[in-house]
């Protein structure tokens, strides 16, 4: 009957054990799992702003691009009316 005795009071010690191991474990992995978060959100916070300041300047430079395309067309038009022109004359 001791030795059930002695087998009982082993199995509760470990169990005890694995007890205070799982939650050490547990408390370990959320600080863990709060500090990658926390870290992720200051990171992509961080790419966020980039990210802003990026399509901010993108905006821009497309809109100087559409400018200058548009004025480009407005040259072409009134040169090409000029030639329109200048050809009538000498053909007609």
């Amino acid at each position: 009957m001791s030795t059930k005795k002695v087998k009982k009071e082993a199995q509760k010690s470990i169990l005890k054990s694995t007890k205070e191991v799982a939650k050490k474990v547990n408390d370990i992995a959320l600080k863990t799992t709060d500090e990658v978060i926390s870290e992720s959100l200051t990171i992509a916070q961080q790419w966020q702003g980039v990210t802003a300041k990026a399509l901010k300047g993108g905006f821009r430079l497309l809109a100087n691009q559409q400018e200058i395309f548009f004025d480009t067309l407005d040259t072409f038009k009134s040169q090409f009316t000029k030639g329109k022109k200048r050809a009538k004359k000498i053909f007609a």
